[in-house]
């Protein structure tokens, strides 16, 4: 039996590094995933200018256009792993993100022919709790940076520290933050944050946990 874990991380590079850290604990990078905000354009910087070029140009046609939600970028970079194989698309409520994984196909939804579209569609799917579900996208909204994986079950609570140990985000602490602020639930008719929303609201979050 396999289960299914899942954290909520502040930024890309911190999710980075869980990823990489499930990877060195013997997780395959086919059973994890990534979905990492790119509201304030992180993958457009000069540094990763050769493989958006790269990526855009081996796109099918029925692929293109990831900006608008119109599908999901190929594999790029010569890295083994999860993340040599990011790719720029757009999720419904969420915005632009930078993603790879098995997880990626049922957020897209129609594009990649899943049945139910949506980031909370495919966490629900794979077991998350629908609450935990609508914390983790509107974290994701807010510049956030999601790693879910496919575990066995006796390997559950061990991979789950690891998954802590780099930084990881209480959900349920997050969630009575966003709620307490007025906030209820994921809504993907919202429009994405802006650069400068994910930049105060991860600075807010910061000085909280100071």
């Amino acid at each position: 039996m396999t289960a299914t874990i899942t954290r909520l991380y502040s930024d890309y590079p911190t999710a980075s590094r869980a990823v990489s850290a499930l990877e060195a604990a013997g997780v395959s990078a086919k059973d994890i995933s990534l979905v990492a905000s790119n509201a304030d354009n992180w993958y457009s910087d000069p540094r990763h200018a050769r493989a958006d070029k790269l990526q855009k140009s081996a796109q099918p046609d029925s692929l293109k256009g990831a900006e608008t939600g119109a599908g999901v970028g190929t594999a790029v970079g010569a890295a083994a792993g999860l993340l040599a194989g990011l790719g720029l698309l757009a999720i419904p409520g969420v915005g632009p993100v930078v993603a790879a994984g098995w997880l990626v196909a049922t957020a897209v939804g129609a594009v990649a022919g899943a049945a139910t579209g949506g980031l909370i569609g495919g966490l629900t799917g794979a077991g998350i709790s629908e609450d935990d579900a609508h914390v983790y996208a509107e974290g994701v909204r807010r510049g956030g940076s999601l790693v879910t994986a496919r575990v066995p079950d006796a390997d559950k609570s061990r991979l789950e520290s690891v998954l802590d140990q780099q930084g990881s985000i209480d959900v349920r602490a997050r969630g009575q933050a966003y709620r307490s602020a007025g906030w209820k639930t994921f809504d993907e008719k919202l429009p994405p944050y802006t650069p400068d929303q994910v930049k105060q609201d991860r600075g807010f979050y910061r000085r909280d946990m100071m």
